[in-house]
This record gives structure tokens, C-alpha cells and sequence, in this order.
């Protein structure tokens, strides 16, 4: 039996929507200090954030639109890496508050085949030569 209350407010009988629950993670994580912004900027943010999803345009693919064009205007041989360092598994170090984040990605790159000449390294050049301290007098 519908109770005159449910019936009123629909909403009153449906479990959270994703993007409630995921701004009630984000205001708890302003709130406990951890999320590397003052309180004030990461509640703006999470309020931003939920607006945008009950609009649509935050979802999953212009998240991952938004990783790989950061790497369009690379030099080709390291857009392919930039984009492998973007959806690889990272070790991710540091915070945006703290001064940066630091991604490490391991790429592996093959050895040369036998018989071929290995690429060229950069050439070597000498450190600069020590003066002598000007005596004193």
C-alpha cells in the first residue's frame, strides 16, 4: 500500500542517484580535510561537479575525451606514450595542493634485434672546466 507521503514525493521510495552519492562522498572528503583544496573551493567544486552530471555532460567518455586530448598537441613520438601514461596503470604521487602530482608509468621498450645498429645516444659533452679562485690579496 502507497502511503500518502510516497505518493506525494516519488522520490521518497528510490535509492540515491549515482551523482548524489557521488557528491555526498565529496562532501565528506571536503569536510575530513582530504581532498587537498580548502573546505570552501572543494564544496564549489563538488556542487560543479554534481550539476554537470544531472546535466549529462559529466559522464565517462568526455572524462576519457578529456585525458587523451591533453596529449593531442605532443610531438607524435610521445603522444602514443602520453596517451599510454594516461590509461596504464599509474603510480600516482603528490597533490595538487602540495605543488603537483607525479605520475609514474613504466613503458617497455624492446631491445634492438640482433644484427641491427642501436639507436644513436645524445653525444656526451664534458663538464665545463673548473676556474681557479682568483687569489686574495
Amino acid at each position: 500500500m502507497v502511503q500518502p507521503a510516497q505518493a506525494a514525493d516519488p522520490s521518497a521510495n528510490t535509492a540515491p542517484r549515482p551523482a548524489q552519492s557521488a557528491y555526498d562522498r565529496e562532501v565528506a572528503r571536503c569536510n575530513s580535510g582530504t581532498s587537498g583544496q580548502d573546505r570552501a573551493t572543494c564544496l564549489r567544486e563538488a556542487g560543479a561537479a554534481r550539476q554537470e552530471s544531472g546535466r549529462g555532460t559529466l559522464n565517462e567518455p568526455a572524462y576519457e575525451t578529456n585525458q587523451t586530448r591533453r596529449c593531442d598537441n605532443l610531438p607524435a613520438g610521445q603522444r602514443q606514450d602520453c596517451i599510454t601514461q594516461m590509461n596504464a596503470p599509474t603510480n600516482t604521487q603528490g597533490s595538487v595542493k602540495g605543488g603537483g602530482m607525479l605520475r609514474e608509468t613504466v613503458i617497455p621498450v624492446p631491445a634492438a634485434t640482433p644484427g641491427t645498429p642501436a639507436a644513436p645516444a645524445a653525444p656526451m659533452t664534458a663538464p665545463a672546466p673548473a676556474t681557479a679562485p682568483m687569489p686574495v690579496r
